[in-house]
C-alpha cells in the first residue's frame, strides 16, 4: 500500500514537471507589474508631449507680445498672454518668467524670451523605476518647460509732419473732421491726440501716448531727432546794422506802410545768399528765375501782401528766418498771398524751401489756415522747417507749380484743425530731401 501510495506521487510530481502552462501563468504574473508601468510611461509621456506642445504654443505668442509691447509692461503683457492659452503664473504648479535681454541671433542681447515650466504629477510610469524630477506636495513629479524667443523687427518710416518738443502733447487735432494727410506719416516726439478726426495719415507714431492719430497708431516708439539743425551752419554772418520793419494794418496781415523795410516786384534772377535787413515785402508778384537762391532775412518777416512768390521753371529757392531773440523781431512767413516755390535739388540747402534758424526762439509762432483770402496759400515742394515753432495749421498744401510732390513740415508744436491737408508724398528724392526718417519697430518675430 505505502508502496503504491509513493508510485502513484512521483508519477503526479512528473506530470507537474512535464506540464509548463503553470510556468507561464507564473511569469506573466511576475511580468505584470513591468507591462503595465511600461504601458503607463508610454500614456504618460503622450500627455508630456501634448502638454510641452501645447506650453510651446504658449510661450511662443508670448514671447511675440512682449516683443510688440516693448515697454516695462512687457512681462505682465508676456504673463496674460501665457493665462490665454491656460498656463496662468502661480497657479496648477505652473511658472512663468520673461526677460528682455536674451541673447538674439546676431549677438546682442536684446530680444525678448518667455519661459513656461509646469510641474506634472507621476502614476504609473513609477511602476518601472521612473521617478522623474523631483517631489511636491509628497508626490514625484516630472518638470515640463517651454521657451520661445522673438525680436523687434525694425524698418525705416518717413514722415511728412514731425514735431519736436518731448514734453506735453506736441501734435494736438481738433475736430479737424475734413482733414485728410492721406499718404502722409506724422510723428510726435512726445503725446499725440487728435480729437474728432484720425487726420487720415498712414502712420501716427509718438514717443508718448498715442491717442487717435493715424490710421495705425503707435505709442512708445523712439523719439526721433532733429534732422536739420545743421542746416544752420550755411547761414551767412549778420552785417545788418538795423532792421526796418513794415506797418502792418489791423494785424490782419496787410502791409499799410513800406516804411524803410525792403520792397521787392517783378523779375529776379539773383543766385547764391541774397541778405535782407528787417522785413521783406512783396509790392508785386515776385517771379525767381535763379537756379538756386537763399533769401536770407535778418531779424524780419516775409510779408508777401496779397501777392505771389513763386520760382519760375528751372529755378529754386530757399527763404531763411535768422537774426537774433532780442529786440521783439519776428522771423515768419506772415502772408496773404501765396508762396509758390520749389527747393533746390542740390547744393547747401537741397531739399528746403522754409527754414527757420533752430537759435531763434521767439517770434516765430504762425498760424496757417489757407482758407479765405487773407490768409495765405501754400504751394511749396520741399522742407518748412520750424523748430521752435508754435503752428496752427488749418489750410491746404499743394506741390509748387514748378516742383516736384514733396513737402516736409517740422515743427515745434502743431495744432492741426478744420480742412488740413497735404499732397501725396511721391517726390522728395528728386527734390534733394529725406524726409525724417524713423527705425520704427513694426512687428516682432520669433528667432528662437
Amino acid at each position: 500500500m505505502a508502496r503504491h501510495i509513493a508510485t502513484r506521487l512521483w508519477h503526479a510530481i512528473k506530470r507537474i514537471g512535464i506540464d509548463r502552462s503553470a510556468n507561464v501563468m507564473l511569469m506573466a504574473g511576475l511580468s505584470l507589474p513591468i507591462l503595465i508601468g511600461m504601458a503607463g510611461l508610454a500614456i504618460e509621456g503622450g500627455g508630456w508631449y501634448q502638454t510641452k506642445r501645447s506650453m510651446q504654443n504658449a510661450a511662443d505668442a508670448a514671447a511675440l507680445a512682449a516683443a510688440t509691447n516693448a515697454t516695462t509692461s512687457y512681462i505682465a503683457e508676456a504673463k496674460a498672454v501665457t493665462s490665454q492659452y491656460g498656463y496662468t503664473h502661480g497657479s496648477d504648479s505652473v511658472s512663468v518668467a520673461a526677460i528682455n535681454t536674451a541673447t538674439c541671433p546676431d549677438g546682442a542681447t536684446t530680444c525678448y524670451q518667455v519661459t513656461i515650466t509646469k510641474s506634472v504629477p507621476l502614476t504609473l510610469s513609477r511602476l518601472v523605476g521612473f521617478e522623474g524630477s523631483g517631489v511636491q506636495n509628497s508626490r514625484q513629479v516630472i518638470s515640463l518647460s517651454s521657451a520661445a524667443v522673438a525680436k523687434r523687427i525694425t524698418s525705416p518710416r518717413e514722415y511728412c509732419i514731425l514735431a519736436l518738443n518731448t514734453v506735453g502733447t506736441a501734435l494736438t487735432s481738433n475736430g479737424a473732421p475734413f482733414a485728410d494727410l492721406n499718404g502722409c506719416n506724422v510723428m510726435s516726439d512726445s503725446d499725440a491726440t487728435c480729437n474728432g478726426s484720425d487726420l487720415d495719415a498712414t502712420y501716427g507714431d509718438a514717443a508718448g501716448t498715442n491717442n487717435g492719430c493715424g490710421d495705425t497708431q503707435n505709442s512708445n516708439v523712439p523719439v526721433l531727432p532733429d534732422p536739420y539743425s545743421a542746416k544752420a551752419s550755411n547761414i551767412p554772418t549778420n552785417t545788418c546794422s538795423s532792421y526796418p520793419q513794415a506797418t502792418v494794418a489791423n494785424n490782419d496781415k496787410t502791409v499799410s506802410s513800406l516804411g524803410s523795410a525792403t520792397g521787392i516786384r517783378g523779375t529776379y534772377s539773383t543766385t547764391g545768399d541774397w541778405n535782407i535787413c528787417g522785413d521783406l515785402v512783396l509790392t508785386g508778384d515776385v517771379t525767381l528765375t535763379g537756379s538756386s537762391v537763399a533769401i536770407n532775412i535778418y531779424n524780419g518777416d516775409l510779408l508777401t501782401n496779397g501777392y505771389t512768390i513763386r520760382t519760375a521753371s528751372g529755378a529754386a529757392a530757399t527763404i531763411v528766418f535768422t537774426g537774433t531773440n532780442s529786440g521783439g523781431y519776428t522771423h515768419r512767413p506772415w502772408t496773404t498771398g501765396a508762396i509758390d516755390i520749389k527747393a533746390p535739388s542740390s547744393g547747401p540747402w537741397s531739399g528746403t524751401a522754409l527754414y527757420q534758424d533752430p537759435a531763434i526762439t521767439s517770434g516765430v509762432d504762425i498760424d496757417y489756415a489757407g482758407n479765405n483770402p487773407k490768409t495765405p496759400v501754400w504751394d511749396i515742394s520741399g522742407l518748412v522747417y520750424m523748430p521752435r515753432a508754435n503752428v496752427q495749421f488749418s489750410g491746404v498744401v499743394n506741390k509748387a507749380s514748378n516742383g516736384n510732390a514733396c513737402f516736409v513740415m517740422v515743427i515745434y508744436n502743431l495744432v492741426i484743425n478744420g480742412n488740413g491737408s497735404i499732397f501725396q508724398q511721391t517726390g522728395c528724392a528728386s527734390t534733394g530731401l529725406t524726409p525724417p526718417t524713423g527705425m520704427n519697430a513694426t512687428r516682432a518675430t520669433l528667432v528662437s
